[in-house]
């Protein structure tokens, strides 16, 4: 028999890529989508999903979904995670990622099953991290600085608490930036690569809009990244928690100047005020040691191939 495993977000950039992962692995793979999410990540896989339509604010339609498929590997990556929109809508922010996960917890209590689920927290909930503290382990106090970053603690804390007072296997993992290709538009190095495939089809001033780019950021491909969370659920220990990352923090320009390196546009880099954070975290730089020795997990695809990929995954679409 075929493991069954389900995604919350399956449709979204880091669930369509561990959908195709775990199909290649031979998995029955469910996924929770609400009717008005957009499914172009997963239309080359859609034949081969269970798709379900259910929304992790409908504690019911959780419930009835949960209970009737019985998965044995639950992967909670559904959330509102951009940074940003959480400085606008901090509420919804708040609800989606600590209402709904709890909705998720109770609905596998409920339904008296006993999967193993992981949980996709966030680098960001480390936040303001002093010089003395890099690289950051899993042990160093959380100080968030976004709204988004609060709902990630919670909805941690909320794993641990699951696992501490009602035996809900739950492993947390710290997934540092993940990127590659379908990564949304939003976040800084796609939307860097989107605007250099649109001044090279001429569809754009050859300027490259910026944010700060003097931030450090501690990148994985997110192809390393769902491998990862594939390991924790089949190896890793309930209730702990574990940073995925890669150890190194290149700065955002670097980044920037990667990707201009594939390309021959010319351009001016121009900063935009409205890209800048009220408080950014300046350097995100992880340990990885614990994950590591507990699975033997090793990041495989170099980030200038990472970068790569990313850019020409917005040339075949702009």
């Amino acid at each position: 028999m075929a493991k069954k495993a389900l995604i919350t977000g399956i449709a979204g950039f880091v669930g369509s890529h561990l959908a195709e992962l775990l199909l290649s692995e031979g998995y029955e793979v469910y996924g929770i989508c609400r009717p008005r999410t957009k499914r172009d990540h997963i239309d080359h896989i859609a034949n081969q999903l269970h798709l379900e339509d259910a929304d992790l604010l409908d504690s019911h339609s959780l419930y009835t979904t949960i209970s009737r498929v019985k998965p044995e590997y639950i992967f909670h990556l559904a959330a509102q995670s951009f940074v940003p929109t959480s400085w606008v809508s901090p509420s919804v922010t708040l609800e989606v990622n600590i209402v709904g996960s709890a909705n998720l917890f109770e609905a596998v209590r409920q339904a008296d099953i006993d999967p193993v689920v992981q949980i996709a927290c966030s680098s960001e909930e480390y936040g303001l991290v002093n010089e003395n503290e890099i690289p950051i382990h899993e042990t160093n106090p959380l100080r968030p600085l976004s709204p988004y970053a609060v709902s990630k603690v919670a909805m941690d804390y909320l794993g641990y608490q699951y696992y501490q007072s009602y035996k809900v296997r739950i492993v947390r993992t710290r997934g540092f930036n993940h990127t590659g290709p379908r990564r949304g538009e939003t976040f800084a190095e796609s939307n860097f690569a989107k605007q250099i495939a649109l001044i090279e089809k001429g569809k754009q001033q050859p300027i490259v809009w910026v944010g700060n780019l003097e931030a450090r950021r501690d990148y994985t491909d997110v192809r390393d990244m769902v491998r990862a969370y594939k390991m924790a659920v089949e190896i890793c220990e309930p209730g702990e928690v574990y940073n995925i990352c890669v150890g190194k923090a290149p700065k955002i320009g670097d980044m920037l100047n990667l990707l201009l390196s594939y390309s021959t546009a010319k351009v001016a880099i121009k900063q935009d005020s409205s890209r800048m954070r009220p408080s950014d975290v300046p350097v995100l730089v992880g340990d990885n040691s614990k994950f590591v020795e507990k699975t033997g997990w090793k990041p495989t695809v170099p980030f200038e191939k990472t970068m790569e990929d990313l850019l020409n995954y917005w040339r075949e679409r702009v």
